[in-house]
């Protein structure tokens, strides 16, 4: 029986998230196509007759603007020397850029963990340019770290990826009960639906400009009551954020409740409160009651 951590890194946007979600076949990564939208790292665990494959999920790597950016760019680099392999997942449409080379150079080539090649939206490249690109990350690794392209939005190569990761995972007995698919609460799933819907509904600065904590989570028989503040950094988010007449924060509300809805599989209340706290992401005090802080030695 194989089982180990699998680490997955790589530049924001190139479907990490997407990635981790198909292959466990349920969400528990919220996704969208803004920058930053996987803040903390998180775990999905695959259990099957050959073993079990721990998932780590970490922020996309780029270069930090503020507190929580060191924040997001230490996720990744805190996982790297803990797990047993790494997925550095790439755009298999474009070619090694200044991001990827930055990975490369800075976390890839300073650990001995063994390295898989995932080249992702092999949906939306020709072959040509899968080739070409494989190359290009060659030339960067090492001819002998093995690849594979997958599209994680439709799914093909996935079955391929999960031999491969347990083909170079160590022998070890179940490091979870086989029944486990993430380690995330009900409250941080809560919290990051919330985010997720405000990211989809809202444009420019806002989405990295938000953070929602979950004030209150009640569960009851027939109904879970989630009461949440969504904290923004200036008046004119705050504006916006509610809308006029308050229709964007119930539309958000809405999607929200339902989402939950169906993964608790009853009633939830949902109670959303909008505050200002100006300049959240470069104070310490505030990532760290946000739940982005972690204390370095």
């Amino acid at each position: 029986m194989k089982s180990g951590f699998v680490t997955i890194i790589g530049r924001p946007n190139v479907g990490k998230s997407t990635l981790l979600n198909k292959v466990l076949g349920q969400k528990i990564v919220i996704t969208t196509n803004k920058a930053q939208t996987t803040r903390k790292r998180i775990k999905g665990i695959l259990t099957d007759s050959r073993g079990q494959i721990v998932f780590v999920d970490t922020p996309g790597v780029h270069k930090p603007l503020n507190k929580l950016g060191e924040f997001l760019l230490d996720e990744a680099k805190i996982s790297v020397p803990d797990s047993d392999l790494i997925l550095f997942v790439t755009d298999s449409s474009t070619q090694a850029g200044k991001g990827d080379k930055w990975i490369i150079q800075n976390m890839l080539e300073k650990t001995n963990t063994p390295i898989i090649l995932v080249l992702n939206k092999s949906d939306i490249a020709s072959k040509n340019e899968i080739s070409d690109n494989i190359i290009s990350y060659k030339n960067l690794l090492t001819n002998e770290t093995p690849f594979v392209c997958i599209s994680a939005k439709n799914g093909k190569g996935i079955e391929d990826l999960i031999n491969t990761i347990y083909k170079n995972l160590p022998d070890g007995d179940l490091l979870y009960p086989e029944d486990t698919l993430t380690e995330e609460t009900m409250r941080d799933i809560a919290s990051e639906v919330v985010r997720e819907k405000i990211l989809i509904n809202t444009q420019d600065e806002i989405p990295h400009s938000i953070a929602v904590m979950i004030d209150n989570y009640k569960e009851e028989e027939n109904i879970d009551k989630i009461y949440a503040t969504i904290y923004c950094e200036h008046k004119s988010q705050k504006g916006i954020l509610i809308g006029k007449g308050g229709n964007l924060l119930k539309k958000i509300g809405t999607q929200a409740r339902e989402e939950l809805e169906n993964i608790v599989e009853k009633k939830v209340y949902l109670d959303l409160t909008v505050k200002i706290e100006k300049d959240w992401r470069k104070k310490d005090n505030i990532l760290k009651k946000l739940g982005y802080f972690e204390e370095k030695n």
